[in-house]
């Protein structure tokens, strides 16, 4: 039998733990109520210790929760700024020959081939013309790939729980794929308004030949044309040609993050990971990667820039019809070359310092 005394002693330990004084109190109660006297109070201090070791568990696991949770943000912010600053290398390699791109798709029976189109551009508007749009397109590449990567590492983490792997670093080219076809949803939203202000920057002296306008192009930037769409087509169209941005970047990005991670598994010698073939190997992954992409999204690329750049307001597949019956299936390919040229170094460089970044950043935070 408990002693008057060592109850007391009891009481006062307990009293050390202010959030579990209330159920040793209510079992106390309890047993002076219906125990008989010859009760041993230990049941009720094992049953007070399995109440206590319960609450330790459970605050370990809130615990546990909340640094995951800390983690997985710190994660997202860290391929934020690798995407940010992987896409601004990526902009000032590749806009020369993405202004060509874009002019040889809108308009083919004005510049019917790459060169012609890089130096009728040259000559009439300078350097400048090529790198025409460059401030929407840096808005653009940053908007995009920061949320293109940070969704990206969240839709890997997803498709490993789905898959039942152990993490994203368990995923294969597939899951890689797939998690990339599904983070282009989220950055397609972003890109569609800053690539439509960037396509009719590009454009603009070819519109002008055409509505027979003459007008200073010193005077021509993102912001008058941003103000132009505002005022002539109101919010939602800055949102022209998004279901051919959708129909273009998921699937395009679903062989880009594909193709990305199967050539590092390629290059990785053996013993060896993918994050460990070097900078060099990880330029030609994300060479390949980008030539992938161009090669699978080209045609509704195509398409997009027509709609955006002549206002079209017809639907993605009346547009696509009309090319094909005008102009047939080459016309879909139109502008290919100068984007591949564009893209193996662009994007080579874009990933190469993704990585570099995203290794610094982990390596600080940790």
């Amino acid at each position: 039998t408990t002693t008057t005394a060592t109850m007391e002693t009891t009481v006062k330990e307990r009293k050390a733990s202010p959030t579990l004084t209330r159920e040793f109190r209510h079992q106390y109660l309890r047993w002076l109520r219906v125990a008989p006297k010859s009760t041993n109070m230990s049941t009720i201090f094992s049953n007070h210790s399995h109440v206590h070791n319960t609450s330790s568990n459970t605050f370990n696991v809130t615990k546990k929760s909340r640094s995951s949770r800390s983690s997985l943000a710190r994660n997202a912010v860290v391929d934020l700024a690798a995407g940010t600053a992987g896409a601004i290398v990526s902009v000032y390699i590749g806009q020369p020959m993405d202004t060509v791109k874009v002019k040889m798709q809108a308009f083919p029976t004005i510049h019917r081939t790459m060169f012609r189109c890089l130096v009728t551009t040259y000559r009439k508007e300078g350097i400048r013309g090529l790198y025409a749009g460059t401030v929407p397109a840096l808005a653009a590449n940053i908007a995009e790939n920061s949320v293109l990567f940070a969704a990206y590492g969240l839709c890997q983490k997803a498709v490993a729980h789905v898959a039942t792997a152990q993490g994203p670093e368990e995923l294969s080219s597939l899951g890689n794929a797939t998690a990339g076809f599904f983070a282009a949803f989220f950055s397609s939203l972003t890109i569609c308004p800053t690539e439509l202000v960037k396509c009719r920057l590009q454009a603009m002296m070819e519109l002008q030949e055409i509505k027979n306008v003459s007008v200073n192009n010193n005077k021509l930037g993102p912001w008058s044309v941003t103000r132009d769409i505002f005022r002539n087509e109101g919010l939602a169209g800055f949102f022209c040609g998004l279901s051919s941005t959708f129909a273009r970047e998921m699937p395009g990005y679903f062989f880009f993050f594909g193709g990305y991670e199967l050539t590092r598994s390629l290059l990785a010698k053996q013993g060896e990971t993918k994050d460990d073939i070097g900078l060099v190997n990880t330029f030609i992954s994300g060479g390949v990667a980008g030539v992938t992409l161009w090669t699978a999204m080209f045609p509704t690329d195509v398409i997009k820039s027509r709609i955006q750049v002549l206002g079209l307001k017809e639907t993605m597949m009346a547009v696509a019809t009309d090319i094909y019956r005008t102009e047939g299936v080459l016309a879909f390919y139109n502008g290919l070359w100068p984007s591949i040229i564009r893209t193996f170094p662009a994007t080579g460089l874009l990933l190469v310092t993704y990585e570099m970044v995203k290794k610094h950043l982990t390596e600080s935070f940790t």
